[in-house]
């Protein structure tokens, strides 16, 4: 069987990360203990990405590498933002504990009440600045894997849009 639309596919994987240096460093290993499941062409990941993937077979391996316009996007400057520090502080007027450690990631609702996460990129005295790119966004992605199993998805897993059972959503 191949990978192609509709398949619930397992796979290995080690996630790189190209450095100023042009170097690759792992940022995250999704194993064969833990590994990855998704529904392909339902998964959310950037199209290349499954493109990469696409028609290959049980036990092939792969090794890919995508630019940040095919990946997660590029930086916008846009989708970061500062907000008063008062707005992030409780009843007692201090801000709760380690909240706005840098890289920490915050919730918050947008204008029209969608949930958005935001990870603090800056503190001062008075402003707290917020970035709401994808993590990923504007970095050079390398892939190196293997894929596990395929199988089709169930009529109620392409349903849902999402895996069910070991390794995908649970209900």
């Amino acid at each position: 069987m191949q990978i192609s639309d509709k398949k619930v596919v397992t796979i290995s994987y080690e996630l790189y990360i190209e450095s100023p240096e042009n170097e690759f460093e792992i940022v995250e290993v999704a194993g064969e203990d833990a590994p990855m499941v998704f529904l392909f062409g339902h998964s959310g990941l950037p199209g290349d990405f499954e493109n990469q993937l696409s028609g290959k077979s049980e036990g092939d391996e792969f090794d890919f590498v995508l630019e940040p316009q095919a990946g997660f996007g590029e930086l916008n400057e846009e989708d970061i933002a500062d907000f008063p520090l008062d707005m992030f502080k409780i009843e007692d007027g201090e801000v709760p504990a380690n909240m706005l450690d840098l890289g920490n990631f915050i919730p918050f609702t947008n204008e029209d009440g969608s949930k958005i996460t935001g990870r603090v990129h800056s503190v001062d005295e008075q402003t707290v600045r917020v970035d709401f790119n994808h993590p990923l966004a504007g970095k050079t992605l390398k892939f190196e894997g293997k894929v596990l199993s395929i199988r089709e998805a169930t009529p109620e897993e392409i349903d849902h849009g999402h895996v069910h059972g070991e390794g995908g959503h649970q209900h």
